[in-house]
């Protein structure tokens, strides 16, 4: 099935949580001079226009980086990396475009380090491609990135970031996940790994927890930002991200950042998790 496009959801308030997440490890990565790979399974357009037609249709960008204050004194210093990322695209000040997960990854890396994109859908691929046609450093593939994942690892540089964010666009899924993760994991235990997942379904994701803590894989956090209720299946007020092996200061920088992520995008009405599935 090739029917999900994220620019109808670029910039809602998954897209904040996920990619605050991402930039946090990417920085803990660049601390060290030593090189490493990151991989991105569903790479997605690269890049996404906020004042385009597929972005307006639900205007999900509102629930998301539209309710982010623009002042970096107001969001705690955890954020301003990822906030500077954002303003990068925008330099009137407004909100017109938002960076996808390969374009924050490229902010990110250095010269030494590298990239493989992968995205199946043939014209997100076709914006993906010609975003990185002249970056050496980054490689495309169109191809499902759940089947592509094991073929790069363990990678040369024995150090990578490996960003997961499929549609989930069928309930299969939600297994497929855990198997390609165990599968890869096997083979390069020591990366990290990043899995969102959107919480629609609480039976669905409920078995994933307990899928990744029966997995056997050690050192699982959890981390899960709601706006609103669960509203039964009939939309994403809640999405999260499972990390096997986080950087050791990553839960105290989400441990300040969930709670503002809470009060700017739901008040009262929102929630979080930040949750040690599986111990060291």
């Amino acid at each position: 099935m090739l029917s999900y496009r994220h620019a109808f959801h670029a910039g809602n308030h998954a897209d904040v949580l996920k990619h605050i997440t991402l930039v946090l490890v990417l920085e803990y990565m660049i601390r060290k001079d030593k090189p490493f790979m990151y991989v991105d399974t569903h790479a997605g357009a690269g890049s996404y226009d906020l004042r385009g037609d597929r972005a307006n249709m639900n205007r999900e960008y509102e629930t998301g980086i539209g309710r982010i204050p623009r002042d970096l004194a107001s969001a705690p210093p955890a954020m301003h990396a990822y906030l500077a990322i954002v303003q990068e695209l925008n330099s009137d000040g407004e909100p017109g475009r938002y960076p996808g997960s390969p374009w924050i990854a490229r902010s990110i890396l250095r010269a030494q380090d590298k990239a493989r994109l992968f995205e199946l859908h043939p014209n997100e691929y076709r914006h993906l491609r010609e975003l990185f046609a002249t970056d050496r450093n980054f490689k495309t593939e169109q191809c499902d990135g759940f089947h592509a994942l094991s073929a790069v690892l363990p990678p040369v540089e024995r150090r990578a970031v490996i960003f997961i964010d499929p549609p989930y666009e069928v309930k299969t899924d939600y297994r497929t996940v855990v198997e390609s993760v165990t599968a890869a994991h096997n083979k390069f235990p020591s990366g990290v790994y990043l899995i969102w997942y959107p919480a629609l379904n609480r039976a669905l994701t409920g078995k994933l927890e307990n899928d990744f803590i029966e997995s056997g894989m050690r050192n699982i956090l959890l981390a899960e930002l709601s706006i609103a209720p669960d509203a039964g299946g009939t939309g994403m007020t809640a999405s999260g991200l499972i990390i096997i092996n986080p950087p050791w200061q990553l839960s105290d920088s989400l441990r300040t950042i969930l709670p503002f992520l809470r009060d700017a995008l739901a008040g009262r009405d929102g929630g979080y998790r930040l949750q040690q599935l599986v111990a060291e």
